[in-house]
């Protein structure tokens, strides 16, 4: 039972009820699990939050709590999201819809957790979720893994970042912001050109860490590798997926506990 730690409440906002998971204490942290759903590989991530020392928050947006990933359970969550307005898989020049959601969770795990502000973690098709909520000022700490949405379909997808010109504008104007992204290199659904244009944009407020996937590369690490922090981590220390989980929990650690 990967969630039996875990407190289980609901949250309303923008007139849509949700579950949401909770453990530890201090600051706030928004583990927001990718497709299919909260697996028992997204809730070993939201445990490290909690040992770290602060509260990881996973949301319910779809698949079944818990449930071991599978072919047919991933395509069973994809295709309903993929065609969900609120999720917008297809959409460009705009923030995700559900972002305002989440963004009303941070704004109430801020209250209810106290500390300086919120991390958030998105994760493929959640990615960009993260970016979304930097609109808060509460949200010091978003973290970008492998943001997929929009799906990367023609030249226009692969350069966007799921993010309207009046939100983009927004956090740009932010001098508080370290935006963290994570990507394997040879990972098609998470193009090099969206991590281009998150740099052009942001300047020094974006880090990019583009972890080599490539035929032949010397961790071996698989040329289909997509889930940085879950399913493709290889908790090894010296092996770059483990690098970047560390660069992901010291960001916490800098922004909401010093």
């Amino acid at each position: 039972m990967p969630l039996a730690d875990y407190e289980s409440s609901e949250f309303e906002a923008e007139g849509t009820r949700r579950a949401v998971f909770r453990r530890g204490a201090g600051p706030a942290v928004i583990v927001i699990a990718e497709m299919p759903g909260i697996t028992p590989s997204v809730v070993g991530f939201a445990d490290r939050v909690v040992a770290l020392g602060c509260t990881a928050v996973l949301p319910h947006l779809f698949g079944t709590p818990g449930r071991e990933p599978s072919g047919r359970y991933i395509a069973s969550s994809f295709v309903p999201a993929c065609v969900s307005r609120e999720f917008g898989a297809l959409a460009t020049g705009r923030t995700t819809p559900v972002s305002t959601w989440l963004r009303a969770l941070a704004a109430s795990e801020h209250e209810r957790c106290g500390g300086p502000g919120v991390g958030a973690v998105g994760m493929c098709f959640t990615g960009g979720f993260a970016l979304g909520m930097a609109v808060d000022d509460r949200v010091l700490a978003p973290v970008l893994s492998q943001p997929s949405l929009p799906l990367p379909l023609g030249a226009a997808r692969k350069r966007d970042i799921a993010l309207s010109p009046d939100d983009l504008a927004t956090v740009k104007a932010r001098d508080d912001l370290c935006v963290l992204g994570l990507r394997f290199t040879n990972d098609r659904v998470v193009p090099a050109e969206r991590f281009a244009r998150l740099r052009q944009e942001l300047g020094d407020s974006f880090v990019g860490v583009e972890i080599d996937s490539s035929p032949g590369n010397p961790h071996g690490i698989p040329t289909n590798a997509h889930s940085v922090l879950t399913e493709h981590l290889v908790d090894e220390p010296g092996h770059p997926t483990r690098d970047a989980l560390d660069r992901v929990l010291d960001l916490f650690r800098e922004r909401l506990l010093a």
